[in-house]
């Protein structure tokens, strides 16, 4: 029956809109069940006559080998529903269902931390963590992807699921998993088609993700004018002599772009990366015309002075470690980052080590940064801008950069993470009513109003479900996204045989109920045929 229902319900649309672990059970191997004990005077049923104890030989093989088909067949079925209410027990936990001490054991009982990386495939992050355990006991599973290729769900008491859809080697890959950290290596936001990511930005928040670098730097990156207004109130508290920061005009749309500039200058339009908005004007000409593009673009733009570079500087820091380059063009270009250009490490000077320590500091502190600036050739520098943990690793260190990007996660994780999982706030259902906490209608001061049974302290359109007798299995159909989902929570120490009986009516009902979407119907009518058969 369990071969069966993995066949019929392998559709990869199908498992892709259950909820996180709705199928994780059902896929495992059933286990193998022992050998049935040989059947004695002891053992034998209250109820068989002594007629048939007497037909029967005392000592007949035959007999003894056709005792192990009934064994099989209920074991058959206690599999089939010891796999169903295994394979709901976790959303059964986030929806309250479930005392959370089962859930808080049953993530203690993972050996391992979930990383989310995000980042563009061509680097191998799972290797880059093999061998890194958190706490000297847990292990670091890596799951990587990119922005586009992921989706999440946020609850307000904690709980939360992260969605990927890859694909590896030609084939859809959808998983759904509960990321422990997260390491971002990719813009969260540009204004190029289709790379505005900044909602899963906010649904990380949403759901207390920690992270590298923090989700809120992260999210006040996606603006580099509001980056810039950082430096500014950096250049008011260092001075020009310690933080030379170029001069730079924002206008907020087109309308102010009416007061000419010193020409040339550089114009960028709105958030963008890897030269991409950037236009160097010669005159008041080329000027308006900028101007009439920044109308249709509907957003704000910065004018910059043009520097004749002599070559570019880049600053990096990541956690401790420093490393400063100088970038030389050589095509001619005024863009470094276009064509061609010779990059070579340089020395880490006081000067530098301070842009980049003093940058580190804003948003509440990044740790992973750079400073972009520009050695003119009148012998200046001039600090344009800072990046954050998306930042590209270059020059002929990027294994080593790479390597202590890991170590900064892995101390990262030492610290965030607790070695006992803490339980999400749960909501008191009616599975969930302590003892003792009913109230006095007469005295009612209604301080236990979510755990009272009384009319008056319970709120209009909140009243509690009805429960079921504790003798029975318990059914719940919650509808998310107009997607119902099955809870089962079997009473401890209740007889199998009753109990099945009572989920098979209940799954009769659930057949005919109005709230089960189309997506289901082919589900639930399965598990009522398996269970009418196991019965």
């Amino acid at each position: 029956m369990m071969n069966f229902l993995r066949r019929r319900l392998s559709d990869s649309s199908f498992i892709a809109n259950l909820p996180n672990g709705y199928m994780t059970d059902l896929q495992r191997p059933e286990p193998q069940q022992p050998p049935p004990p040989p059947p004695s005077a002891s053992s034998a049923p209250a109820s068989a006559s002594p007629a048939a104890e007497r037909r029967q030989p005392p000592q007949s093989a035959p007999p003894q080998q056709q005792q192990p088909p009934p064994p099989q067949q209920q074991s058959t079925g206690s599999s089939f529903f010891s796999s169903l209410s295994n394979a709901v027990k976790q959303t059964a936990a986030s929806a309250g269902l479930v005392d959370a001490s089962s859930a808080v054991s049953s993530a203690a009982g993972r050996k391992f931390k979930l990383l989310l990386v995000i980042d563009e495939p061509h680097t191998d992050w799972a290797k880059a963590f093999r061998g890194k355990k958190i706490h000297g006991e847990y292990d670091i599973k890596v799951e990587q992807a990119e922005f586009s290729e992921i989706n999440l769900i946020a609850h307000a008491d904690g709980n939360y699921a992260v969605d990927i859809q890859v694909f590896r080697n030609g084939t859809k890959v959808v998983r759904s998993f509960r990321p422990d950290f997260v390491l971002v290596r990719q813009h969260s936001f540009s204004m190029a088609e289709n790379e505005d990511f900044r909602n899963l930005i906010i649904g990380m928040q949403y759901a207390g993700i920690p992270s590298v670098n923090s989700l809120e730097s992260i999210y006040n990156f996606c603006d580099k004018p509001w980056v810039f207004a950082q430096l500014v109130s950096v250049y008011k508290t260092l001075g020009p002599e310690k933080f030379p920061l170029i001069e730079q005009t924002f206008y907020p749309n087109h309308k102010e772009m009416l007061t000419m500039p010193t020409f040339p200058v550089v114009v960028k339009i709105g958030h963008a990366h890897s030269g991409m908005g950037k236009i160097k004007v010669d005159n008041h000409y080329d000027f308006q015309d900028i101007a009439s593009v920044v109308a249709l673009t509907q957003t704000y733009a910065t004018t910059e002075p043009f520097i004749d570079s002599k070559y570019d500087i880049r600053i990096q820091k990541i956690g401790s470690n420093y490393k400063a380059y100088m970038r030389t063009s050589i095509s001619g270009n005024w863009k470094t980052n276009t064509g061609s250009a010779m990059l070579e490490q340089i020395a880490m000077s006081d000067k530098y080590k301070l842009w980049v320590d003093t940058c580190s500091e804003i948003f509440g502190g990044l740790d992973i940064c750079a400073v972009k600036a520009v050695h003119g050739k009148d012998g200046k520098d001039y600090i344009f801008e800072v990046m954050d943990c998306a930042m590209p690793l270059i020059g002929e260190h990027q294994t080593e950069d790479r390597q202590h990007i890991t170590d900064l996660v892995v101390s990262k994780m030492n610290q965030m993470l607790s070695k006992t999982p803490i339980p999400s706030p749960q909501r008191p259902t009616a599975t969930q009513q302590p003892q003792g906490a009913q109230c006095n209608p007469k005295e009612c001061n209604h301080k236990a109003r979510s755990h009272c049974s009384h009319s008056a302290c319970t709120p209009l359109g909140r009243q509690q479900s009805p429960r079921l007798p504790s003798h029975s299995v318990h059914l719940h159909l919650q509808l998310s996204n107009r997607v119902p989902r099955l809870k089962v929570l079997p009473a401890p120490g209740y007889q199998r045989k009753q109990s099945r009986s009572r989920s098979h009516s209940l799954l009769h009902s659930l057949l005919h109920s109005p709230l089960r979407s189309p997506l289901h119907n082919r589900s639930l009518s399965l598990i009522h045929n398996l269970t009418s058969r196991s019965l």
